[in-house]
């Protein structure tokens, strides 16, 4: 069945907001960074209504919820999204509320903040919430956007724990269920900046078939149909894909003891490059090369 939703993950991380400049008010055109200005906009252009959309933040993965989700009702102002509002959700209760799910029922957009993924789907899984918010993402023209733990938390499974250091140490990354929106993907975020390139090598030699997905902050990846990816923002996303593994020592190794794998392909996307999850293909959107009929002309050429 084709998914009618789409998904748009970004790893830049916030426990207490992005939006603490000074003079933010008064300079907002020089205080709002990319991340903002770019992602947040293009979540409201892929939106069913456009900046007429009804946008829900949900700050539950947030230890600061009230901060985070008020500034998120700002910055979305800012970008004339004025049908905003926040979404409390501390509880398994809030979760099956009724009042709290016609809210979710009402929607076209959600953004589920950063903080601890594991907080989130440990409160939203397998509540009346978690059930439609699945079947809006199905068979709606429903926008599902998360940043660090709301990207993390999307994808069926979900890694939660593992230092950078010891991540290709046998059985130090830990994974458990996700919000399950799209399937055969593990994303990792501040990837880039927290060096987390180990933890999707290991997520990935486990399960060959689960496409690695690691998002640099201010960037992201639009998912429509659950197989059409495109990088967003300023920075770089690395696709990991264990298709090609030919060897590994995974399962004859101790636990606590190195891994290694041989033949094991990494992307690099940026901003606008395409990757279509069912065929493995990337496509990048500036190539130095143009195709012509058969023959390849380098484009300084």
């Amino acid at each position: 069945m084709e998914v009618k939703g789409k998904l748009a993950i970004v790893g830049g991380a916030i426990n207490k907001g992005s939006f603490t400049e000074s003079a933010y008010d008064q300079e907002v055109s020089n205080n709002l960074n990319f991340f903002e200005k770019g992602i947040l906009k293009r979540i409201i252009v892929e939106s069913r209504l456009g900046a007429a959309s009804r946008i829900e933040i949900i700050p539950t993965a947030s230890q600061i919820p009230d901060i985070v989700g008020e500034e998120y009702v700002k910055a979305f102002s800012f970008l004339d999204a004025k049908n905003v509002g926040v979404l409390h959700i501390a509880t398994r209760t809030d979760a099956n509320d009724p009042e709290v799910v016609e809210r979710l029922r009402a929607a076209d957009v959600v953004f589920f903040t950063g903080g601890d993924q594991l907080r989130l789907t440990s409160i939203i899984g397998g509540t009346a919430f978690h059930k439609l918010l699945l079947d809006k993402y199905q068979n709606e023209e429903f926008l599902y956007a998360g940043t660090s733990a709301g990207a993390a938390a999307a994808s069926e499974n979900m890694i939660y724990q593992g230092s950078s250091s010891e991540a290709m140490l046998k059985g130090e990354v830990k994974m458990t269920g996700g919000l399950g929106l799209i399937p055969n993907v593990i994303i990792d975020t501040h990837f880039v900046e927290r060096g987390r390139i180990g933890r999707l090598f290991q997520a990935v030699v486990g399960n060959p078939w689960v496409l690695g997905v690691g998002l640099g902050e201010d960037t992201g990846l639009l998912i429509k149909n659950n197989k059409k990816l495109e990088a967003i923002g300023s920075g770089l996303v690395i696709l990991v894909d264990g298709n090609a593994i030919k060897d590994t020592n995974l399962t004859t190794v101790a636990l606590g003891e190195p891994i290694s794998i041989n033949h094991l392909v990494t992307h690099v996307i940026s901003m606008y490059d395409t990757y279509d999850l069912e065929s493995r293909d990337l496509e990048i959107h500036n190539s130095q090369y143009t195709r012509i009929g058969n023959f390849v002309a380098d484009n300084d050429d």
